[in-house]
């Protein structure tokens, strides 16, 4: 349902899809014009080169509107702004030539991005990665209004919301560069917090903790009920999600239970800092982590959590993993090697001191990425509003010459 003054056309009669050169790995160079392929397009600034003939219709220039009609669904697959260089453009990605006494250019990208869910349902191939053909593509319906100074408005509005989010991704990125600037001159004693001084002593870091401290036995009741933490389930600090088990069934690898305070450190593929300080456990059940992370219990008095939590993003113990891993094929430590591994450490008041600076800019990063979500989730509602014409924006009214209301 769209409003009566709207209208529905084909994108055929909207725009002309020309579609890039398959360039062959012989011909990449290190000289010429930049090849837009479809990691270009999500970021990397990784480019092969292109100098010898081509058809000029390939020739893309900064603002043209792109659209990647083969990648992944949700991430490279769809329309994309080209805002680099002039280049040329590769197979598997159309150069969108707007009829623009038909659609305002910009409007006509924000309909392309609410469509391009509906084209990845009807697309070809497996369910992350997915293609679309031509034909296909010039045969889906768009509903534009027929007034341009509504397609303006509706753009110009979708565009504000987006230079906000950009905005806030930007400090988001500018705040966790700090954090990490901060990381790597407090967590050194390099920076000194007001009002400690001293020499840091460096320590093996199973002087300051304790490694595994509780573990299911084989005598565990079969029908103990737990929450699991798999490795899959953290990402660098993040818990995504667990599992509810019994120990009969449970995986054979959930034996490690947690308290709260402890500090899991990632044994496997260490390098992806897949580690993770728990929190307040929550629910009544007992909570148990995979054998893939060796339990840190920190020493009361000793050693503070969030503090030994932070060493392991830092450059100190990062670099001791790199060198325990290098040149292994399955790469991996164990828990002796974590009680090895050499820290430089303050006294404890002086860790609770440093981990409480960098837990609120943690949460100050925290805020700003849910208000950057919020940003997403208004934006998307805005499109499906403002792009089906259930919402309509207020136009400017129109004066003449004197000021009277024409």
């Amino acid at each position: 349902m769209i409003p009566e003054d709207w209208e529905v056309q084909k994108i055929r009669d909207l725009c002309k899809l020309v579609n890039g050169r398959g360039f062959k790995p012989y011909e990449w160079g290190t000289r010429g014009y930049p090849i837009i392929r479809i990691q270009n397009l999500n970021g990397s600034d990784e480019f092969n080169f292109y100098e010898g003939p081509f058809n000029p219709k390939i020739l893309v220039e900064s603002g043209q509107l792109l659209f990647a009609w083969s990648g992944s669904r949700g991430t490279s697959f769809g329309p994309h702004v080209w805002y680099g260089e002039t280049a040329v453009l590769n197979y598997h990605t159309w150069k969108i030539e707007v009829d623009e006494t038909a659609v305002d250019p910009d409007f006509y990208l924000y309909a392309l991005k609410n469509l391009t869910v509906s084209i990845e349902d009807q697309a070809h191939g497996a369910s992350a990665l997915v293609h679309t053909q031509k034909w296909e593509m010039e045969g889906f319906d768009l509903a534009i209004p027929s007034e341009i100074n509504e397609q303006r408005a509706v753009a110009a509005a979708l565009s504000d919301v987006d230079a906000a989010l950009a905005g806030l991704l930007r400090l988001i990125a500018k705040k966790k560069d700090l954090k990490q600037a901060t990381m790597q001159t407090l967590l050194t004693g390099q920076t000194r917090l007001p009002g400690f001084s001293g020499e840091w002593q460096v320590k093996r870091l199973g002087e300051l903790v304790d490694t595994d401290p509780e573990n299911l036995g084989s005598g565990t009741v079969p029908d103990q009920s737990f929450n699991y933490i798999a490795l899959e389930n953290v990402d660098r600090g993040r818990l995504l999600g667990w599992t509810e088990q019994q120990f009969a069934t449970a995986p054979s690898r959930a034996r490690r239970v947690l308290r709260s305070g402890d500090v899991l450190i990632a044994t496997v593929r260490p390098n992806l800092q897949a580690h993770l300080l728990f929190g307040e456990a929550a629910g009544l059940m007992p909570w148990v982590c995979s054998t893939g992370f060796c339990v840190v219990r920190c020493i009361p008095g000793k050693s503070w959590a969030p503090f030994i939590f932070a060493q392991f993003f830092a450059g100190g113990i990062s670099k001791q993993i790199e060198t325990l891993i290098a040149g292994s094929n399955y790469p991996a430590i164990n828990s002796g090697d974590v009680r090895a591994l050499e820290v430089a450490a303050p006294c404890y008041k002086e860790q609770t001191a440093i981990a409480t600076v960098l837990s609120d800019m943690d949460a100050e990063i925290a805020a700003l990425t849910a208000q950057a979500d919020k940003t997403r989730l208004l934006k998307q509602a805005m499109m499906q509003e403002l792009l089906t014409g259930r919402t309509r924006l207020p136009l400017p009214v129109d004066h003449g010459p004197e000021g009277a209301h024409v």
